[in-house]
């Protein structure tokens, strides 16, 4: 009996060695990572930016046929047949039809007001395109020649680039570049040592389309006029970042 009580307490010691050997290589792993990786409320934070400019590649173009008549339909009747010279005339200069989209389409009454009595005098209908221009070469004579066709209104006539994505791209790996060159100056200004990246933020814009305003008067006439002179310019896509860095 005495020598089975032993034997449990041999195997009870062993047991507990063996339990205080692992803890001992656990605490010691631990110590090990948060010497190699410090404190995670230890963080460093850089933001940068990346800017990419280009030229504009295509001319977008908003244009309105507005027309009144004694009816609502013969004010939509008018403004149906300009419509169509105004797409034909765009067609016969080249420009797809899936270029050329309806983005707009109204009826209003318009009234007069006499001795205090109300009266409809008739309709106005008007129905808006947005049209993409290609060719750039084309862009000045067809915003001249498309008045000439039965539009009467042009809202605004501005140049874009036609795929944003791909320099948005381009601007975001400058940022990031300059981001970097940041952590990696003040890594050795202060003496600090870069751990891997805990957070990541982006923002940014494009700088407006260059945008020129034409007409927006019943009836505009400009066919003894030359054709506009529009410099396309450049545009400017900006991509800021922020990158928060753990310190080890």
């Amino acid at each position: 009996m005495i020598e089975k009580f032993q034997k449990q307490l041999q195997i009870g010691g062993w047991l507990v060695v063996a339990v205080l050997a692992l803890s001992a290589v656990w605490l010691g792993q631990s110590i090990d990572q948060l010497s190699r990786t410090g404190n995670v409320g230890d963080v460093i934070t850089v933001s940068g930016t990346g800017t990419v400019s280009a030229t504009p590649d295509i001319a977008m173009a908003d244009l309105a046929i507005s027309v009144e008549g004694s009816t609502a339909a013969s004010a939509q009747t008018e403004a149906n047949r300009r419509s169509k010279m105004a797409v034909d005339y765009l067609k016969g200069v080249g420009i797809k039809e899936t270029d050329i989209k309806t983005s707009g389409y109204s009826i209003y009454p318009q009234y007069d007001y006499t001795d205090g009595r109300t009266r409809i005098r008739g309709y106005q209908v008007t129905q808006s395109l947005a049209v993409k221009i290609r060719d750039m070469d084309k862009a000045n004579t067809v915003l001249d020649g498309v008045v000439d066709a039965g539009v009467n209104q042009v809202n605004n006539f501005r140049f874009e680039i036609d795929e944003p994505d791909r320099l948005k791209d381009e601007a975001r790996a400058k940022a990031i570049a300059d981001a970097n060159a940041k952590a990696h100056g003040l890594k050795s200004q202060l003496g600090i040592r870069l751990g891997k990246i805990v957070s990541f933020s982006e923002s940014g814009d494009a700088l407006p389309p260059i945008i020129y305003g034409r007409g927006g008067a019943m009836d505009v006439k400009v066919s003894s006029a030359p054709a506009p002179e529009l410099p396309a310019g450049e545009n400017e896509i900006t991509v800021n970042v922020t990158i928060t860095y753990q310190l080890r």
